[in-house]
């Protein structure tokens, strides 16, 4: 049996005006990146744009992890990393790099967070580039309040995806006069 790839391009992501978009940078594991792909489908993401030289997400892990969400988020790649940043830029998207020593707090960043968001995550082993990060529009950091240094990349990008959506729903349904339940 023979079928077509799921991929789309880089252009029809951004003409389609995103409001969410999960952009891991030079991912290197396909169970991290199938996890990122489901999670960014469960949180309404509009799209995954694999940036760099990034795993490729037919490897059968990668399709495994995302539990069926290849089907339902549009992918697309690009090797060129450069070329993504300068995309997302024009089309008024703001770029959001982790950081674990970002100007910004993820618990601070629901103004940022409720307008067109595009999440930068770094390769699992070495993060973002200093380039890379230098280009974002925001560096938030993921409070950590227990002892671990770091977060596993697809737990991060859970956590930031799931802000995002939050600030998001919370902007375009504000709550208005008490709470009904109390």
């Amino acid at each position: 049996m023979v079928c077509d790839l799921l991929d789309v391009s880089m252009k029809s992501v951004l003409e389609g005006t995103p409001r969410l978009l999960a952009v891991p940078v030079e991912m290197t594991d396909p169970g991290n990146a199938g996890t990122l792909i489901r999670t960014a489908d469960a949180m309404g993401a509009d799209a995954v744009i694999l940036a760099g030289d990034s795993v490729d997400p037919h490897n059968g892990k990668c399709v495994r992890s995302t539990a069926g969400s290849v089907f339902h988020i549009p992918i697309a790649r690009e090797r060129d990393t450069d070329e993504v940043l300068s995309a997302l830029s024009a089309a008024g998207v703001a770029i959001c790099a982790t950081a674990g020593d970002g100007e910004l707090s993820l618990s601070d960043a629901a103004e940022v967070l409720a307008g067109p968001t595009a999440w930068l995550f770094g390769n699992e082993a070495h993060g973002l580039s200093p380039e890379v990060l230098a280009r974002a529009d925001h560096r938030i950091s993921i409070p950590i309040h227990g002892r671990a240094e770091s977060l596993n990349l697809a737990a991060a990008a859970a956590i930031c995806l799931y802000a995002s959506a939050d600030a998001r729903s919370r902007a375009d349904y504000p709550r208005t006069g008490p709470n009904p339940t109390h």
